[in-house]
């Protein structure tokens, strides 16, 4: 008997040892950080980060701001990953409390009658409990497993979150593009207008013939043309952030794209701080890490499962009367159960969570580049923009003096009406491409806010 006591404990001590992998916690990979961004110039501060600002402290226009806190209360997609991670956080608590024993109540009760006799009543009054003991760590593994998943459901709350934001932000400064360009269309439109009828009364006088004229009138036309494509732009821009409100469709009120006021030197911090910041990054790591467990899950069913269960209660199987006294009945059982033959799952099942542990790795490893990749283009962007709204300042500025010379040399007969034609058209497409580039370094500093994982927290 003593033999078989040392056996026993020398394979369940052996076991133990070979266990220990299970009980390992997770630990971030290594992961190469360094020039992530790529290379940054002197308008470019690593020192601290855009995203440490609050969303409504990076987007001043209080218009905005209304608008971006309606989104974050009614939009469909964020109360859905919310209700995601209310989920998450119910399996949690679950199997949290798969430590705790379970407990039944088990009451029981029989009347019999035999050719005439007297009646027999039975009743047994009990209750049952079974507790698995976790010495393998079977039970932790999972616990680890659903806290991995709770966090992936809220890294997945917050990514919609920040994608919400700066959709919202994308599409207000867009309305507010399309208005400028619209206002300046419209008065290029009435400017066109003047001039064919100045015009018409040259050629009345004989001092302008009808090919100009018709050219002058072409050129109004395509720019009534270009009036109607931007009024319908404005419509349907209108009608999706009326979606994203949970709003119908129809006029949002807004400012003014001139009002708009934004930092001149963007902040990116290091790149290190994706890790802990950017949703989807954070993301990617919580579906490695859950994968880990998952793979340590898949090793623990090689072990055995302990389970201790136990009943109590009050009977009278003797079949006496239910006033008669009965009697306490108690038992107790300890099972052990360890697989040998399963036709080979638990083998197939480790493979498989080992390969897609190997999976989740590498997709956390592009995630963090391609968030790197974005921060990259966002900043060249960024940059791109502001020079080109310099030149384009500039090239306005100049167009708008040749329109005015070129109309004085025409009426001293020095010009033609084609050059008028020429500058004036010239002017309208210069404005417009201001306004344009304008709007392109606004969203540039709303995708960078976005790519360095800003708008997690208001």
């Amino acid at each position: 008997m003593r033999k078989n006591t040392i056996n026993i404990g020398v394979i369940l001590l052996v076991l133990s040892l070979c266990s220990c992998g299970i009980y390992n916690k997770y630990q971030r990979p290594e992961v190469e950080v360094d020039g992530l961004f790529g290379e940054m110039t002197e308008d470019v501060d690593t020192l601290s980060s855009l995203a440490d600002l609050k969303w409504n402290e990076l987007f001043t226009d209080t218009v905005l701001q209304n608008l971006i806190t309606r989104a974050l209360e009614v939009n469909t997609d964020l109360n859905v990953a919310r209700l995601k991670v209310e989920e998450a956080q119910a399996s949690l608590t679950s199997a949290k409390l798969a430590y705790l024993p379970s407990v039944q109540l088990n009451p029981e009760g029989s009347v019999s009658k035999y050719d005439g006799e007297n009646s027999t009543k039975t009743y047994n009054i009990g209750a049952s409990a079974s507790w698995e003991v976790d010495i393998w760590g079977k039970l932790t593994t999972a616990k680890r497993k659903e806290r991995a998943v709770l966090e992936q459901s809220e890294a997945y709350r917050q990514a919609v979150q920040t994608q919400l934001i700066a959709t919202v932000a994308e599409s207000y400064y867009t309305l507010l593009m399309l208005d400028e360009q619209i206002e300046i269309t419209t008065e290029t439109v009435e400017s066109w207008k003047e001039y064919i009828h100045s015009l018409n009364a040259l050629m009345k006088a004989g001092q302008a013939d009808r090919a100009t004229v018709s050219q002058a009138e072409a050129s109004r036309l395509s720019a009534e043309t270009s009036l109607i494509s931007l009024k319908q732009q404005l419509v349907e821009t209108e009608n999706a952030l009326c979606s994203l409100l949970f709003w119908q469709p129809g006029y949002i009120a807004r400012g003014k794209l001139s009002e708009q006021s934004f930092p001149d030197t963007l902040s990116v911090g290091v790149p290190l701080e994706l890790l802990s910041r950017r949703p989807d990054v954070m993301q990617a790591e919580a579906g490695l890490k859950q994968a880990f467990y998952t793979t340590a899950q898949a090793r623990s069913n090689f072990y055995p499962s302990i389970t201790l269960s136990g009943s109590a209660g009050w009977t009278n199987s003797g079949g006496a009367a239910i006033t008669n006294p009965g009697a306490w009945l108690l038992q107790a059982v300890g099972s052990l159960v360890q697989p040998i033959f399963n036709r080979g799952q638990n083998v197939a099942n480790l493979k498989i969570s080992k390969a897609q542990q190997e999976e989740a790795l590498l997709q956390f490893q592009q995630t963090l580049l391609d968030a790197g990749g974005e921060v990259n283009n966002a900043l060249y962007n960024w940059q791109a923009a502001r020079k080109k709204k310099k030149f384009d300042t500039e090239q306005v500025e100049h167009l708008t003096l040749a329109v005015h010379d070129t109309q004085l040399l025409m009426e001293h007969g020095t010009k033609n009406y084609l050059e008028v034609l020429t500058a004036r058209q010239s002017l309208l497409t210069s404005r417009l491409t201001l306004v344009s580039d304008y709007n392109e370094e606004i969203q540039s500093i709303i995708t960078l806010y976005h790519a360095l994982g800003g708008g997690v927290s208001e």
